[in-house]
C-alpha cells in the first residue's frame, strides 16, 4: 500500500476559498440568546462542570475560550447560506481526547465531503494546537440538525450543539408564532467520568435538558426552564444530542404537532408523546393555551435511571405570569404517541425507484452482530477506522471495495443508482438508530411494522432499526458523490465497530479538492503522540 506522504503528494492541487455573505435577520421571534455562524469560530477546550450537581471536566464549544458551554452555541443560519466554521482545538485535558472534529449532522456536504467531519473516511483529527475551516454550503436543505465531534466517543464528554437553518419560506409558518433559539430543546445522557476511563458500554448518570439535569440521589441541581406566554403557539425544535439512550419526550397536559423530521418537512401529525433515538430531531408547534401554571417537561430513558423521582429526567415548562416553583402536575396515560408508520412527507412523497420489495437498482442486506469479543461486525465485518481516510485513498486513485480500507466495511455504490438497504433489528444492545451520512432516506419498512410503504413513507437520516422480528428497510439515491458512512448513534456501539462506508459514485468523489489545510491534517495527527482512546 503507498505510505501516507505518498498519497498526500499525489493530492498537491491549488484551492481558492472566497465566499460573499449577506446580512440575516432573526427567524420567528426574533430572540438570539447567544448563537454563531454562519461563519465563526468554534473554539474547542476543557472546563470544569456541573450540569447536574456533578463537577467534572468536559470537552466543551464556544465562539471564544472564554464563552464554552453545554450544549455548545447553537449555530445557526438561513437556507442557502454559505457555513465557514472555524473550528479551533485548544484541548488540554489528557484524561480525554484531546484531538476533535465536528459533524454537521444531517447537512449533505454536497461536494465538500472534506467537511463532513467523520475521522477516518473524511478527514484526520485536527490536533491541539491547530485549527482547521470547515467551509460548506447548505444549498436546498433547512430545518433542524445538530453539531458533534465525530472522533471515537468524544461527544459524550460534552462536544454536542444545535444547529439550526431557517427557511424564509417556511411552508408550515402560518402554523406558529415563535420560532429561535429560545425554543430549542436539546435532550441528552451525561456521564460522571470521562469516556476513555468509563467500561465500553456504560450506564449514564443522568439525563439533561438545555444541558441541566439531576441525577439520582444527587443535589437539587437547576432544572432548565422554557418560558411561553399563554396562547401563543411555539415551533419547538427538540434533539436527540445522546451518545445513548432513547427518550420518551412529553410534556404534562399538552399535545405536540409534528411539523418536520430530521430536517424534513411533514404532514402536521398531533400526538402526545415522542420517542427519539440519538441523533433524531423533531420539530413540533405546541399550543400555550392550558392555565397559567408549570409543567413538567419529562425524557424517560430506556437505559439509566427511569423515572421522574426528586426532578430526574425533566425539565420545566413555565407559562408568564405562574410562580417561581417546580411543578406539581401529572402524567397522564399516552392515548396518542407518535408512530413513525404515520409520518408522511408534506412534498415529494414517493420513495425513489420501483414500489416492490428488492426491486432497487442496488439491494444490499445488512446484518448486524455482537460478538463474545465484545465488538460489533456489520457482515461480518467491524469497522476500524483506517489511518489514512476513505476520502484519501479515493482522491489517491484506489477505486474498488478491494483497495479500500478498511477491508470488508467499505462498498462502492455507483451513480444515480437507487439504494435499497435492510437492516434486521434484534442484535445484542438493540434497539439501534442507525444514521446514513450524506442522505436523508425513505423508510419503506419501520421498527414494529411488517408493511412496506413505497408511496408516502417517512424521510430522515436516523431511523431505528428495532427488535428481533423487525427488517427496517430505506431508499436512497445516490446523488451525492463521496464517502458516506453508516453506522449506529450509540456512539459507544460505533467505537465497537456497528459502521460501513458508501464510496458513493467513485470517480466524482475522488475529483473532490480539499481545501490546503485538509492536506496537513493527517501529517499532524501523524506527529501527535497516540491517546488512548
Amino acid at each position: 500500500m503507498l505510505s501516507f506522504l505518498t498519497l498526500l503528494a499525489l493530492h498537491s492541487l491549488p484551492h481558492i476559498l472566497a465566499y460573499p455573505q449577506r446580512p440575516h435577520r432573526p427567524p420567528a421571534g426574533g430572540v438570539s440568546l447567544g448563537a454563531i455562524g454562519p461563519s465563526s469560530s468554534l473554539v474547542i477546550a476543557n472546563k470544569v462542570i456541573s450540569p447536574d450537581g456533578f463537577n467534572r471536566s468536559a470537552v466543551l464549544a464556544g465562539a471564544s475560550a472564554s464563552s464554552l458551554s453545554f450544549p455548545g452555541p447553537v449555530v445557526r443560519g438561513y437556507k442557502g447560506d454559505h457555513f465557514a466554521m472555524n473550528v479551533i482545538d485548544q484541548l488540554t485535558d489528557t484524561t480525554m481526547l484531546r484531538s476533535t472534529s465536528i459533524h454537521w449532522h444531517g447537512i449533505f456536504q454536497r461536494g465538500s465531503a472534506y467537511a463532513d467531519g467523520p475521522v477516518g473516511v473524511t478527514q484526520c483529527p485536527i490536533t491541539p494546537g491547530n485549527s482547521f475551516l470547515y467551509d460548506f454550503r447548505v444549498p436546498d436543505q433547512a430545518g433542524t440538525f445538530w453539531y458533534h465531534s465525530h472522533y471515537l466517543s468524544q461527544y459524550c464528554d460534552g462536544l454536542r450543539g444545535a444547529f439550526v437553518v431557517y427557511d424564509r419560506n417556511d411552508p408550515h409558518r402560518g402554523l406558529y408564532d415563535v420560532d429561535d433559539e429560545s425554543t430549542i430543546l436539546t435532550v441528552g445522557d451525561w456521564y460522571h467520568g470521562p469516556a476513555p476511563s468509563l467500561a465500553a458500554i456504560p450506564e449514564a448518570d443522568s439525563t439533561l435538558i438545555n444541558g441541566k439535569g439531576r441525577f439520582a440521589g444527587g443535589p437539587a441541581a437547576e432544572l432548565a426552564i422554557v418560558n411561553v406566554v399563554r396562547n401563543k403557539r411555539y415551533r419547538f425544535r427538540l434533539i436527540s444530542i445522546s451518545c445513548d439512550p432513547n427518550f420518551v419526550f412529553s410534556i404534562d397536559g399538552h399535545v405536540m404537532i409534528i411539523i418536520e423530521v430530521d430536517g424534513i418537512n411533514v404532514q402536521p401529525l398531533t400526538v402526545d408523546s415522542i420517542q427519539i433515538f440519538a441523533g433524531q430531531r423533531y420539530s413540533f408547534v405546541l399550543n400555550a393555551n392550558r392555565p397559567i401554571d408549570n409543567y413538567w417537561i419529562r425524557a424517560n430513558p430506556n437505559v439509566g435511571k427511569s423515572g421522574f423521582a426528586g426532578g430526574i429526567n425533566s425539565a420545566i415548562l413555565r407559562y408568564q405570569g405562574a410562580p417561581t416553583a417546580e411543578p406539581t402536575t401529572s402524567r397522564s396515560p399516552f392515548d396518542n404517541p407518535m408512530i413513525e408508520t404515520r409520518l408522511s412527507p408534506l412534498t415529494n412523497h414517493a420513495a425513489p425507484g420501483t414500489a416492490r420489495v428488492g426491486a432497487a437498482d442496488v439491494n444490499i442486506n445488512l446484518d448486524v452482530n455482537f460478538l463474545p469479543s465484545g465488538i460489533f461486525t456489520v457482515n461480518n465485518a467491524t469497522f476500524t477506522p483506517p489511518n489514512v481516510p476513505v476520502l484519501l485513498q479515493l482522491i489517491s486513485g484506489a477505486r474498488t471495495a478491494q483497495d479500500l480500507l478498511p477491508s470488508g466495511s467499505v462498498y462502492t455504490l455507483p451513480r444515480n443508482k437507487v439504494i435499497e438497504l435492510s437492516i434486521p433489528g434484534g442484535s445484542a444492545g438493540t434497539p439501534h438508530p442507525i444514521h446514513l451520512h450524506g442522505h436523508a432516506f425513505s423508510v419503506v419498512r419501520s421498527a414494529g411494522s411488517t408493511t412496506y410503504n413505497y408511496n408516502n413513507p417517512v424521510k430522515r437520516d436516523v431511523v431505528n432499526i428495532g427488535d428481533a422480528g423487525d427488517n427496517v428497510t430505506i431508499r436512497f439515491t445516490t446523488d451525492n458523490a463521496g464517502p458516506w458512512i453508516l453506522h449506529c448513534h450509540i456512539d459507544w456501539h460505533m467505537v465497537l465497530g456497528l459502521s460501513v462506508v458508501f464510496a458513493e459514485d467513485v470517480p466524482a468523489a475522488a475529483s473532490q479538492d480539499p481545501p490546503p489545510a485538509w492536506d496537513q491534517l493527517c501529517p499532524k495527527f501523524d506527529r501527535f503522540p497516540a491517546e488512548n482512546p
